[in-house]
Formats: C-alpha cells, sequence, structure tokens
C-alpha cells in the first residue's frame, strides 16, 4: 500500500475528461468551496464552485489565511456537452443511442452534484453496486448521469418538499423514464434527496406493519438518528438504545445560565465544516436557520499577553507549511515504509536540517498543537502515510457555527424516533435467526443491529459481540487512532474580547503544554450569550482530565487577564463554567478518530463493514473515510447504513420465499444459476465460483462449478494416478470423447474456495483436494438442494440489475480516471475490474473479478466439510461415483465472459 500524493500546494482538481473505455474505478470528490462572504447555505453558483480555496486539515482551528486557489480547467461535462450536439440524429432513439438534453444548466447540475459527493461524468461504486444502469459506460451511462444530477438539484432548490418521479416526467425523454426509475430510487434509499425533518419527509412515514423487519440501534448519536429517521421511513419497526439521558452522543448543546445572562454551549461538535453539499447545513436550512460563518481573524498572544507580530506570524506559518510539503514528498519516496513512520517524527528531522522556525519555537509549536486539535492526536502518533487522507473529500464551504447550538439539530432528528434511554448496552448477539441486544437485565431482539457506539467504545471492549467480531475488523479498530479534545466553556456577564473576532490563539513555553488553552472560540454572536470556550488538544487535553475544574478555569483567567489587562480592559470572573471530560467519558472514551501509525483509510472500510450475513452493522464517523472526525460524517454514515440493512432483508426476504416454496422453484433457480455463472467471482481453469460481495465472512457459503468441455487425452505418466481421481476421471472418460460437456457443483465456504485455488498441478490435482481432501460431492444442479436456493437467490438479489461491462480493456468502462495515484489509493475501496494472478503449473490462467475473497490471502490448512446435496435423477447418477452430474450444452469457456 503505497501513502496519497497530497502536495499541500496544490488544491485537488478534477482530471480532464477521458473515453468511458479507459477510465478507472474511483470517486474524487475535490474541494470546491463557496464565496467566502457567503453566510448561509444555498445552492452554490457556477462561479462560487469553479473558484474556490481549498481548506486543509491542517487548517482546522485557524482558517487558512494564504489560499491556494484552483480552478477546473477542463470541466468532465464539457464532453457531455459535445455529445449533445448528436441529439435528435434519430426519430426513435434507444435509451442508449444519443445523449439527452434535459436543459441548459448541465454543466451547473453537474457541479451540484459534485458537492453531495458525485463525480461530475462516472458512477460511483456504490452506485455499480446498486445497479443503477445495466451496463456500466457508454451513452446510458451518461444520460443517467444527466438525469441524476437533474434530480439532486431540482430538490435543493427547494430542500423542504418531497420531490416526486412523477414531477419529471415531462423534462425526461419516454426512452429514458427506466433511467429515472434507476436514479430517483437510489437517491432516495441512499438519501441523497427527500432527507431530513422537514413536514413533507414527516409525512411519508407510514403506519408500522408486522411483517417489516426490525431494527436494535445502539446509540442515539447523528449516525445512529439518521438511520432510525429512515429505516423509519422504510416502514422498518426501529428500537434505539441509548446510554446517555439525552441524545446526540458526542454532539451536546449545554444551556448555561445566572444573573439573567444565558447562552447555549457546544460542548462536542460544535463547528459545520463546509457547507457546500453538508446534509447537516441542509437539516439546518430546513429548520429554517441561517449559518454563521466563523471569520478568518485570528490574532495569537504571547506567553507575555503581547500580540505576536503579523509578519513573523506569517513568516512561522510559512515555515510550518513548507515542512508539511517535505514530509508530503518524503513519505513518497519512502513507499510501504511511510506507514510505520509519525507525521511528528518526520516534522521534526525536517525541522532539525532546515532550521526552519527555529527562532520562534513557542508559534512554531502553536500550529502543532493545531494540528493535533484537527485530528484529534498527537503528532507523534499520526501516521506520516495517511494522517491527511480524507483532504480530497473535504466538504467544501465556509466553517460554520448553528445560532443556538448543535443540539438543534439532535433534538429535530430525535422527534418521534422510539428512543430508549439509560440503556447501557453490554452484549449484541447475532446470528442465522436475528440479533439479541442485552442492555441491563433486558433483551431487545431484531432481524438486526446497527452499532453506532464511538470507536473509543469498541477500543475499550466496553460491548461484547457473539460471536466475536471477525479477526480483520478487531486488528483495523487496535489500528485506528482515537485521540482526544477538551474544552472549558465560560459564561461571563460581558463580551469584554470584543465582536470583531470569532477566535484567537495563544502561544506556550513548554511545547509538552503546547495545546493547552490554545485556541478561543467566541460563540458571543450565536450562543445567545457572551460565551467564550477554550480548547485543550494534544498531550495537554490528556493531563487536563485529571486536572481540578477550578484549576483549570483560575489557569484560563489568568492567560485572557495577561491579554487584555495591558490594554486596559477588565476581565470579569465568569458567571458559570463547564469543563469537558470526554477522555473518561464512558459512553466515548474520547472524541473522534484519526490514522494512526500502521493503519490507513482502509481501516475506516474494514470497520464498516456488516458482519453475520446481514445481521450486524457499524456505523459513526469512525466508519467513514470520507469524512472521518466531522459531525457530517457520523450522519451520512447513518444514512449509508440504513440503505444497506434495507437491501439486506430484501435479499433475506427473497430467501426466505424460496425456502417455503423450494419445490415451485426448479425452473428459476436453474436460470438465476446459469445466469449468475456468466459473471463468476472467481475463475481459475475449469472452475468457477460465485458468493456473496457483501459478506466478507470466510464462513460463507459459496457455489463451485466444474465445467469439462474438452476430450481428455488418458495420462499415460503411472505416478499421476496418485493425484487424480481415477474413478471419477474413468467413468467421465467416454462422455468426454463424445464431445458432451459436464458441469457439476458443489457447496463450499470462501476460505475453502481460496484453497482451492491455491492448489497447484492443474484440474486433476484441484479436483482430487476437492473430492479426497476436502471430502465434498459433486452434484447436478438438481443435487444442490433448497440451502443452494436461498444462496442463488441473495446473490442475485445483490446483483439485481447489475451486468458487467463488455470490454478488452481488463476495466471497467464510463468510471472516472484519477490523475493522482494517490487518490487511487484513497477511493477505490474494492477491486472492481478483473485482476490476474499468478499462472498455476500447468499454466490455467486464473482470474479473480469483482473484489477478492476475504483478505486475498489461502489459508494453508484446508477445512473440512461434509457432503453436500447428494439426491439425484437415476439418468444423472451413472456420470459419477461420488455424486451426480448432468448434460449440458454449453462450455466454461462459452459462458464465461473474458474481459
Amino acid at each position: 500500500m503505497n501513502p496519497p500524493d497530497n502536495n499541500q500546494d496544490n488544491a485537488p482538481s478534477l482530471p480532464p475528461p477521458t473515453p468511458p473505455s479507459q477510465q478507472s474505478n474511483s470517486n474524487p470528490n475535490p474541494d470546491p468551496t463557496s464565496n467566502p462572504f457567503s453566510t448561509s447555505i444555498s445552492n452554490p453558483s457556477f462561479e462560487q464552485i469553479v473558484s474556490f480555496s481549498a481548506p486543509k486539515k491542517r487548517r482546522r482551528g485557524r482558517s487558512q489565511r494564504t489560499t491556494t486557489t484552483s480552478s477546473f480547467h477542463s470541466l468532465p461535462t464539457n464532453n457531455v456537452r459535445a455529445l449533445q450536439q448528436d441529439v435528435g440524429r434519430s426519430k426513435n432513439p434507444g435509451i442508449g443511442d444519443e445523449i439527452i438534453t434535459i436543459n441548459k444548466e448541465a454543466t451547473t447540475e453537474a457541479l451540484l452534484a459534485l458537492t453531495a459527493g458525485f463525480p461530475a461524468d462516472s458512477l460511483t461504486e456504490e452506485e455499480i453496486d446498486f445497479g443503477v444502469v445495466p451496463v456500466v459506460g457508454g451513452i446510458e451511462q451518461v444520460n443517467y448521469i444527466l438525469i441524476r444530477n437533474h434530480i439532486i438539484s431540482k430538490w435543493r432548490e427547494n430542500i423542504s418538499s418531497w420531490i416526486a418521479k412523477e414531477s419529471f416526467f415531462d423534462s425526461i425523454p419516454k426512452h429514458c423514464i427506466s433511467l429515472l426509475d434507476s436514479a430517483y430510487d437510489y437517491l432516495v434509499q441512499h438519501g441523497y434527496i427527500n432527507f431530513g425533518i422537514s413536514q413533507a419527509v414527516k409525512e411519508k412515514i407510514p403506519v408500522q406493519s408486522s411483517n417489516k423487519p426490525s431494527v436494535v440501534i445502539v446509540g442515539a448519536g447523528l449516525s445512529g438518528l439518521a438511520a432510525a429517521r429512515q429505516l423509519l421511513r422504510f416502514g422498518f419497526k426501529v428500537t434505539v438504545l441509548e446510554g446517555r439521558k439525552r441524545p446526540g452522543g458526542r454532539v451536546y448543546t449545554k444551556k448555561m445560565e445566572g444573573n439573567r445572562v444565558e447562552a447555549a454551549a457546544d460542548l462536542g461538535g460544535s463547528v459545520l465544516t463546509g457547507t457546500l453539499g453538508n446534509p447537516l447545513g441542509i437539516i439546518a436550512r430546513q429548520l429554517g436557520c441561517s449559518l454563521y460563518k466563523v471569520r478568518d481573524k485570528c490574532p495569537l498572544y504571547r506567553v507575555d499577553g503581547k500580540p505576536v507580530d503579523f509578519d513573523l506570524d506569517m513568516k512561522v506559518e510559512g515555515a510550518f507549511n513548507r515542512l508539511l510539503d517535505k514530509a508530503s514528498k518524503l513519505r513518497q519516496l519512502m513507499g510501504d515504509v511511510s506507514m510505520d513512520v509519525s507525521l511528528g517524527a518526520a516534522l521534526e528531522t525536517f525541522r532539525q536540517v532546515y532550521g526552519d522556525a527555529t527562532e520562534e519555537m513557542s508559534l512554531f509549536n502553536w500550529h502543532l498543537a493545531n494540528l493535533e486539535y484537527a485530528n484529534a492526536g498527537l503528532v507523534s502518533k499520526l501516521s506520516l502515510a495517511f494522517w491527511d487522507q480524507d483532504d480530497p473529500y473535504d466538504m467544501g464551504g465556509d466553517h460554520c457555527f448553528l445560532p443556538g447550538g448543535n443540539g438543534r439539530l439532535v433534538h429535530a432528528l430525535a422527534e418521534n424516533v422510539p428512543i430508549l434511554y439509560e440503556k447501557t448496552v453490554q452484549t449484541i448477539r447475532y446470528g442465522a435467526d436475528g440479533v439479541k441486544v442485552t442492555a441491563g437485565h433486558q433483551v431487545y431482539e431484531g432481524d438486526m443491529v446497527l452499532c453506532t457506539v464511538p470507536l473509543g467504545v469498541l477500543k475499550n471492549g466496553s460491548i461484547k459481540f457473539v460471536p466475536e467480531l471477525p479477526q480483520k475488523k478487531l486488528d483495523c479498530i487496535k489500528r485506528l487512532g482515537f485521540g482526544l479534545l477538551n474544552k472549558v466553556a465560560m459564561l461571563f456577564p460581558i463580551v469584554f474580547w470584543g465582536t470583531d473576532l470569532d477566535t484567537f490563539g495563544h502561544l506556550t513555553e513548554d511545547p509538552a503544554n503546547r495545546g493547552e488553552f490554545f485556541l478561543f472560540y467566541s460563540y458571543a454572536q450565536v450562543a445567545g450569550g457572551p460565551l467564550l470556550i477554550a480548547l485543550v488538544a494534544g498531550e495537554a487535553a490528556h493531563k487536563f482530565e485529571t486536572m481540578p475544574p477550578t484549576d483549570a478555569v483560575t489557569r484560563v483567567l489568568q492567560i485572557l487577564r495577561g491579554m487584555y489587562e495591558p490594554q486596559g480592559i477588565n476581565v470579569p470572573d465568569p458567571i458559570q463554567t463547564v469543563c469537558t471530560r470526554w477522555g473518561g467519558d464512558p459512553f466515548s472514551f474520547g472524541s473522534y478518530s484519526n490514522v494512526a501509525v500502521g493503519a490507513s483509510g482502509d481501516d475506516y472500510d474494514i470497520l464498516a463493514e456488516s458482519v453475520g450475513d446481514g445481521r450486524l452493522f457499524f456505523a459513526g464517523e469512525a466508519t467513514t473515510r470520507r469524512y472521518p472526525a466531522t459531525m457530517h460524517g457520523a450522519f451520512v454514515t447513518g444514512l449509508r447504513e440504513a440503505a444497506n440493512m434495507a437491501q439486506s432483508a430484501k435479499s433475506r426476504g427473497i430467501r426466505k420465499r424460496i425456502d417455503r416454496n423450494p419445490s415451485k422453484n426448479p425452473h428459476v433457480c436453474a436460470t438465476l444459476l446459469a445466469d449468475l455463472f456468466r459473471d463468476p467471482n472467481l475463475e481459475f481453469g475449469s472452475f468457477s465460483i460465485i458468493f456473496s460481495r457483501r459478506n466478507p465472512d470466510p464462513k460463507s457459503p459459496a457455489i463451485l462449478r466444474v465445467t469439462l468441455s474438452e476430450p481428455c487425452k488418458r495420462n499415460e505418466d503411472p505416478t499421476a494416478d496418485q493425484y487424480s481421481n481415477k474413478i471419477l476421471f474413468q467413468q467421465l472418460q467416454s462422455h468426454f470423447n463424445q464431445q458432451q460437456h459436464i458441469q457439476v457443483y458443489t457447496l463450499l465456504t470462501r476460505q475453502q474456495a481460496l484453497d482451492l485455488r491455491e492448489v497447484r498441478g492443474g484440474d486433476e490435482k484441484r479436483l482430487h483436494y476437492l473430492c479426497e481432501t476436502l471430502g465434498v460431492k459433486l452434484v447436478g444442479r438438481k443435487g444442490l438442494g433448497i440451502g443452494a436456493d436461498s444462496v442463488i437467490a441473495s446473490i442475485k438479489a445483490e446483483r439485481t440489475g447489475r451486468k458487467p461491462a463488455l470490454s478488452s480493456s481488463g476495466t471497467k468502462s464510463g468510471i472516472l480516471k484519477v490523475k493522482s495515484g494517490a487518490l487511487k489509493r484513497k477511493l477505490i475501496r474494492r477491486i472492481k475490474g478483473p485482476v490476474p494472478l499468478n499462472q498455476s503449473n500447468n499454466g490455467d490462467s486464473e482470474t479473480m473479478k469483482h473484489e477478492s475473497l476475504g483478505n486475498g490471502k489461502a489459508s494453508e490448512q484446508a477445512t473440512m466439510v461434509e457432503a453436500i446435496g447428494s439426491s439425484s435423477t437415476q439418468e444423472e447418477s451413472k456420470w459419477l461415483g461420488t455424486g451426480v452430474a448432468s448434460s449440458s450444452g454449453g462450455s466454461l469457456h462459452g459462458e464465461t465472459l473474458k474481459r
């Protein structure tokens, strides 16, 4: 795994348009931001998005004053315009014959979709998995994208409405109605439109039905609330268990008051980082709230209270940025080794070598503290390779406060959601029959469970999972970092610090305490009263956990008086103070996640994976590699998992229907099986395997098909018999010589399929391993039994509406090609195209399709399995002594798509 290439001086930009056949699977999301003077959230104009500054993660606490401006030099939608010139050439166009014209705003709509996380001219991986188009790539995909972007744009015009599919019938050509259905259903189910707390959305929540699936959600934070509301709208029965006495989790607004003065203090998540496309910004608009832009002005004060000279401030800031740029280049030279090196070690080495900012170490340390605040982690523990892997996905736009506090969002989202408070979950059991969640002496049962607890709780082992979570998930929980940020909120009788700024900083002499009250946020403009909040980051945040509150407040007042009393400004005693202790909170054990040394963005994806065959799901800010450590990141994961749970319930329903009526479905299952094996997940020699892509459990079922389609030459080597199944091959010999084709099947686990793939020596040795070592029986399709019908139905439901692209280039066409190799590593979650594997000893070519099995490594120990499916017809029985075979006119190589 190579580290990302983040040249901090260059804002990410979209690559130039590429032909569909040359595009690779990725989903970049550059950082468009709004006009810096904008203080409200609305649909951004073309000029607002095309010309933007690029905020970096290094700038979370202090707005970047010297920005790099980038622009879209060549918009991907330009090739859409060129193709649109061909519109109208056919009187009776087909769905994929020509580019449609919806309106003249295709470019603006593409850019607006970009703010929602969609590439301007390609599909996301999520869309491909959902099967939004029958064939990936080509004109049909372009038409789908135009329709998708148009739907998003129209809903953004009035986010308080419920936009109906029928409203697009007049603007979408009739021959593209199927694409409209696909785009609309995808956007609604995944929460890109028609979501939130508006009255129109609330009216769409149906009355609960007894035959709908039931879901238990652990945690009433933003992710849990988002999932709960979405699932309720899907008609699910939902129960939310929350350990605290309130909703919101790490988003907590406390009312502070005294002496006829009051204010709303955000003690947890407070800043909306970016407003373009931010779903929480949309919720705020639905509430009728206008956001307050955090102003860029941020003066710094020395230890003695004197202001830092502006020119010196700029000089040290420039030196600090140069060191970060050097560190970015270093990780490229180091390659994989950089995963084991900390960002702090690299910065300190460069500082000593180049001598940058050594004359003003206290100012340099302030910038380190700001960086540790942005990541909620010590720079000595942040990964040099991946600490800023989420920068390309930054939500463009201003950093804002919500007047009255973010608790307004929380309480609006929690309204009418069935939440049980003070329910501390100890155990989550999951299995084929459903889930059981134990909280105290009560057990809550359901079909599925969504775990939204913070990463700190998972690290602490506060919840016991039965069975235990897969090892790779346990490993990623251990690798990812979970840092700490604390606050001191102070309500004063007056705003003595003035109203012309929203932030100011303070330097310290001791590097170990550089994060102690290093930054102050003024909430006087939005909290309803004279509220000032001091931040404690880095190592100081951990020491703060044990500092008596009175000592902390005394220290803060000493700093403030040292700043303002020399200016002749009196600093009064606060009316009320609150000190946070997020590290000791048993429901969080910290603040937010980061990429620690040894971890990568892949770990966020692993933590997000469901386990238990669609029974146990995970959401929260630590389950998104795009938006970790953000409030909107937590929110979108709740919408994401609601869609995943709905899809899982749908697949399970299909399997149940087939299980209840197995005798009525033999022909249907035969057709489904043949169709599924046209695009196998794994193929080597004469062996093809299909399995569920969404269930990474190595014990999950897979179906193996062996196709023998060529005359078999008798092996003259007498030693070969010890490796082959003689009885099987002798009985099949006459059939081969008649130039017919045999297809036999069996059920395996995914791990056994991996083990089989690693057997060397050709098909004979693999067959010997299969029948003799694993002890399985090869049977005809009918001999697979009812158990296989469920597996077939599950895989088919997962692939519904999706077909592979026919391309000789070896990659899926129509997917945006990334200019930087770094973005590929950041954006590609799973391998989508065929990956050539090594050649076996007999020259058989092996190809893995769509994704690797498990972790891509084969176990050296074979797993024994009982024979599955032994019933068959007498006619079939004559072909195999160990099982049953069926005769087929098609060959493996004739049916399998070779791309």
